[in-house]
């Protein structure tokens, strides 16, 4: 909660490029967004943090692992996605999505976001051993399947009449993934990406309770 002022302010820059994702907007919905993340990651449904760029300690955004998927402990039948087994805080996931990323409008183009899920990725493939990161998209966000799709992502399809998208309108979603025999080529590619000299740099930081 630390972050929501910062959080707010940096939600009200720039609100152009949000046209796909929600984006907290004033203090007030800064506040909502972040008491609704903590509440999913107490039932072990998500992991959020705020984007802090470490050059001048600015939030700039946020993102988190969602979908969360556990395939251990006893075998249920049918499969309960979503369900830890144990305690939701400290279960450890086989399976995951990286979503709900935004980033303030001032931070775009820098490598911030290219960082960020460089962390993310090392945190899933080599602390929790994960099988499978998840990406996805509205069909229609270009940036963001670019985004996707320079990272090494591979794509698996577009699902049609998907969902609602945040205008109202149906959407389709395009899919990406990354398996963890995968892993280190695209580390590698990350890695490259980032090894030129950059304007900023990312820390994650996640969001406390």
């Amino acid at each position: 909660m630390r972050h929501a002022e910062a959080l707010a302010r940096a939600g009200e820059a720039d609100r152009s490029a949000y046209a796909f994702t929600p984006v907290p907007n004033g203090l007030e919905s800064a506040l909502d967004y972040i008491a609704r993340a903590l509440a999913e990651q107490a039932a072990g449904r998500c992991l959020p943090f705020a984007l802090v760029s470490t050059a001048d300690d600015r939030v700039i955004g946020s993102t988190r692992f969602l979908e969360l998927d556990y395939w251990r402990g006893p075998l249920v039948w049918p499969p309960a996605p979503g369900q830890p087994h144990g305690d939701p805080l400290t279960a450890v996931p086989d399976a995951a999505e990286i979503g709900n990323t935004w980033i303030s409008g001032d931070a775009r183009g820098t490598g911030i976001n290219t960082e960020a899920k460089l962390l993310m990725l090392r945190h899933a493939f080599d602390t929790w051993g994960v099988r499978r990161i998840t990406l996805r998209a509205d069909a229609r966000n270009t940036r963001s399947r670019i985004a996707i799709e320079r990272l090494g992502a591979t794509c698996e399809g577009t699902r049609r009449a998907h969902s609602r998208g945040l205008d109202g309108a149906v959407r389709d979603t395009a899919f990406y993934s990354i398996l963890d025999e995968e892993w280190p080529t695209v580390r590698d590619i990350i890695e490259l990406r980032l090894s030129a000299p950059r304007r900023s740099r990312v820390l994650q930081d996640l969001l406390p309770a």
